[in-house]
């Protein structure tokens, strides 16, 4: 059986090209790339050189139309893209911009925290309360560690980052609104990208 499978390879023609066909290329059922004709041993028909050279006497006889043969590079150049930003999501940047204000005032908190802990340890508070002291206007008893305490100060802290949160939502919610009425009259920011 082996030897009838041999006997149907060797006797194998190429397929003639027909009127309208391009390469030896026949048309695919959904019209979208020509599939090129192949042997049973799936290599094509004829080499690179034969269909260039087809594709050029094609070309002087449709009217002397110079068919360019297709170039095989070795390494992939770098794509590049133009892109526009042209729209921006009010709502995403809302959600976005309230996240992101809520961990800088977490983080603020944090650094507001241990920088107190840092001075009230190297003595600062203790060596300010003397400096007044010594100037002779530490009539009341004036003690800087009591008026700027722990709690105190994240109190503020605390209020300042809150009012922080809602300023720089707002603000970001505003831009992005203000930026998409910009860009429907000039078209957005285009930016070119590039995978190299």
């Amino acid at each position: 059986m082996s030897d009838n499978q041999e006997e149907l390879r060797e006797e194998r023609v190429p397929e003639v090209n027909l009127p309208g066909r391009h390469d030896g290329a026949e048309p695919a059922a959904d019209g979208a790339q020509p599939r090129v004709a192949r042997s049973v041993s799936n290599k094509p028909l004829i080499d690179e050189s034969q269909a260039r050279e087809h594709a050029e006497s094609r070309a002087k006889a449709s009217g002397g139309i110079k068919v360019r043969p297709a170039v095989r590079r070795g390494t992939p150049r770098a794509r590049r893209m133009n892109l526009s930003l042209t729209r921006f999501n009010v709502w995403s940047v809302a959600k976005v911009s309230f996240m992101m204000s809520i961990a800088g005032a977490l983080i603020q908190i944090v650094a507001a925290a241990l920088t107190w802990l840092l001075l009230s340890a190297v003595g600062v508070f203790d060596q300010i309360t003397q400096i007044v002291a010594s100037t002779g206007l530490n009539a009341d008893g004036f003690n800087l560690a009591q008026v700027f305490s722990l709690p105190t100060v994240l109190s503020a802290v605390t209020i300042f980052s809150i009012v922080e949160i809602v300023l720089f939502t707002l603000l970001a919610v505003i831009i992005a609104a203000i930026y998409n009425v910009v860009s429907s009259l000039v078209g957005g920011v285009h930016i070119t990208l590039g995978d190299d």
